[in-house]
């Protein structure tokens, strides 16, 4: 895609008179993999964290962009026809934290499970979800990945089980299905995720106390994006410092807004569960640039939210993809023909 972007772009500048020099080597020139290092994370109880040189091949970095940016266009697509009012009830919108939904894709199985929240947009589609099923799913039509009938919030596939409304619910049932890989013995493990705003829930002690006791192959992620609802974490909790939350569990805090950082993390932490260790917990460090829900104002958040982030507004909090795009979109706006091809929306027919 990218040798054939040079071309084109060849091509234009000769057509015009060569008004722009374009490089004469192809995209193929390049090397095929990176070494990058990447933000060391914050652990506890642990002798040694997740790796912080790592290696990005040229495929990967692509797939992970194309992942991404998929995601953010189909949550921006829901926020407008939630407008139209084409969506209705429950709708909470993902964008700005997808590198945690494809950084922990990229480090586990598809074999292993996966249990959320409600916020499950992201995750219904790296789990197998097709855009084409999850549009239909929130505009309430038959085909839709849960026949029309589940809604934003409860969407389900194979090893995915949703979508859970009741705010921290998920967490005991993500427990019993890593007890299920446990009594099995299939060397599969369950990633169990929840918000900041669930994170002092008493039945999610409650679980980290059966999963300690029975070294369940279980990963407790926070996505810690700031705010439960409209409530900032330093308001609604003593300890932000959720990774250490499990107390006699081991945990990790992790850079949410990079995607190689959440791919490393949970590698490190898919291994410790499947040597058999026993639970560990991750704090994902994320932001969410709608509000909760699309009952909300329409008013999304930016740094004017975080003041400490105003000497540079560009990349607090950016997450990998926004990063992406400040390279590839000058490009896509030159080449709408390639745009179609990369990003193929096909309103909302795109598979």
């Amino acid at each position: 895609m990218l040798t054939n972007i040079s071309n084109v772009l060849r091509a234009c500048a000769q057509r015009n008179g060569a008004a722009a020099v374009v490089s004469a080597r192809t995209y193929a020139d390049f090397t095929n993999e990176a070494t990058f290092e990447i933000k060391k994370c914050d652990t506890f109880k642990l002798d040694e964290g997740p790796a912080t040189q790592v290696v990005l091949t040229r495929d990967e970095g692509l797939q992970y962009y194309r992942t991404m940016q998929t995601m953010r266009r189909m949550e921006l697509k829901a926020d407008q026809l939630y407008k139209q009012k084409i969506i209705r009830g429950f709708c909470h919108l993902y964008d700005g934290q997808e590198a945690c939904a494809v950084g922990i894709e990229a480090a586990i199985n598809l074999s292993d499970h996966l249990i959320t929240a409600y916020r499950a947009h992201g995750y219904t589609y790296t789990r197998g979800g097709t855009v084409k099923k999850i549009m239909a799913e929130l505009t309430g039509r038959r085909g839709g990945i849960a026949k029309g009938k589940g809604g934003s919030m409860h969407m389900y596939c194979e090893h995915f089980y949703g979508g859970n409304g009741i705010v921290g619910a998920q967490v005991p049932l993500g427990a019993g299905v890593a007890l299920a890989c446990k009594y099995q013995g299939n060397s599969e493990l369950c990633v169990c995720l929840y918000g900041d705003g669930a994170a002092n829930q008493g039945q999610i002690f409650e679980t980290y106390n059966m999963a300690a006791l029975w070294k369940l192959p279980v990963i407790f992620i926070c996505e810690n994006n700031g705010y439960g609802m409209g409530t900032s974490v330093e308001r609604a909790a003593a300890s932000t410092d959720y990774f250490k939350r499990g107390e006699f569990i081991p945990g990790v805090r992790v850079d949410g807004m990079d995607v190689l950082c959440v791919r490393e993390a949970s590698r490190f932490a898919a291994d410790y569960c499947r040597s058999g260790k026993g639970p560990i917990l991750m704090e994902l460090q994320t932001y969410r640039y709608h509000g909760h829900s699309m009952s909300d104002p329409g008013v999304s958040l930016t740094c004017k939210n975080y003041p400490h982030c105003a000497a540079a507004p560009c990349f607090c909090h950016c997450s990998t993809v926004d990063v992406l795009s400040l390279y590839v979109y000058p490009i896509c706006a030159i080449l709408p023909s390639v745009v179609a091809l990369q990003c193929p929306d096909r309103s909302l027919g795109m598979n």
